[in-house]
């Protein structure tokens, strides 16, 4: 392959949030679903000194994809460099640089640097790659920009779960959460569903959630599947009072039975909180009304899940 074939690009976006903070929130993968549209969820595979290999789920073009990357992690420089381990055509190697500057002590430059080669060094390849990651990478940091200064501000993130002890095992608590195309038959609150599976583990699940006072509103999430151990979330349309959810369902078994737990992290969308609840609302009664609601939901589908596997084992000793 000959060096006209490789090219190298950068893009930057100045972000209002000190420089340690946003490379802390780039370094930290379990923050992307949060700072990034498309990452749903990313695990580490392996992390050594400075080093690291990690699983990124994410969407692309409307479907779920899952991919492999290594990482070079230099906090002192502020700087992080990746490579994938196998790309797709017509790209043929993909790599590239997190560099994280300081311009005040409030504010911060970000520059993405993207090297990449397409297979065969094939023009029309290689002009598909350039238009994809300028879009991309504008898309990225621009997303990056607003979720850093979202996140920031502490009042508009709200994390919290709730757990239940079951007297059941955690694959009967797993199967009643994973089949959520039965949820219309098994939760009340739950008014209609979609659920779609083209690649097992990956699910896109669109739900009619109904309200207290009997309306319906849609969501659609992204669910990465751990059979028998966790279903982890984000929802890609959200309800009115958010602009971010991502969540998931954690199941630990021991001699005791199941610990089942329902984890949630929102940021709040205050351009909807009069609209929703009224004039004087702000931002403490938007957290209040957003905790109650997905908590009850949450601890209501999980005595459901409770019932179901506690029946299940009953039912298993009544055979024995």
């Amino acid at each position: 392959m000959s060096d006209e074939g490789f090219r190298q690009v950068e893009h930057a976006v100045e972000i209002a949030a000190p420089a340690p903070a946003v490379y802390r929130l780039i370094a930290e993968v379990e923050n992307w679903p949060r700072l990034f549209p498309p990452t749903i969820h990313v695990e580490h595979l392996e992390r050594g000194e400075g080093s690291e290999r990690i699983r990124i789920w994410a969407t692309a073009n409307g479907s779920a994809k899952t991919w492999t990357s290594r990482r070079v992690l230099d906090p002192k420089a502020m700087r992080i460099e990746f490579r994938q381990e196998v790309s797709a055509p017509p790209v043929a190697t993909m790599g590239g640089t997190w560099i994280v500057e300081a311009i005040s002590p409030a504010t911060s430059r970000v520059r993405l640097l993207h090297d990449y080669r397409a297979v065969d060094d094939d023009p029309a390849g290689l002009e598909w790659i350039e238009q994809a990651v300028d879009r991309n990478s504008r898309s990225e940091l621009a997303a990056l920009k607003k979720s850093v200064e979202l996140v920031t501000d502490g009042s508009l993130v709200l994390s919290f779960e709730d757990t239940v002890h079951i007297d059941g095992s955690a694959q009967d608590v797993y199967d009643f959460l994973n089949e959520a195309q039965r949820w219309t038959e098994r939760l009340p609150h739950v008014a209609a569903v979609k659920l779609s599976e083209d690649v097992p583990g990956l699910q896109l699940l669109s739900m009619d959630t109904r309200t207290k006072d009997g309306s319906t509103h849609t969501t659609t999430s992204v669910r990465v599947c751990f059979p028998g151990e966790r279903i982890v979330y984000k929802q890609i349309v959200v309800p009115a009072l958010m602009t971010l959810h991502t969540g998931y369902w954690r199941l630990e078994e021991d001699s005791t039975g199941t610990s089942a737990t329902s984890q949630h992290t929102v940021i709040i969308n205050t351009e909807n909180i009069t609209k929703i609840l009224g004039p004087d609302a702000g931002v403490e009664e938007a957290r209040t009304f957003v905790r109650t609601a997905l908590s009850g939901n949450s601890t209501a589908t999980l005595m459901k899940a409770k019932a179901f596997a506690e029946g299940a084992r009953k039912l298993a000793g009544n055979r024995v």
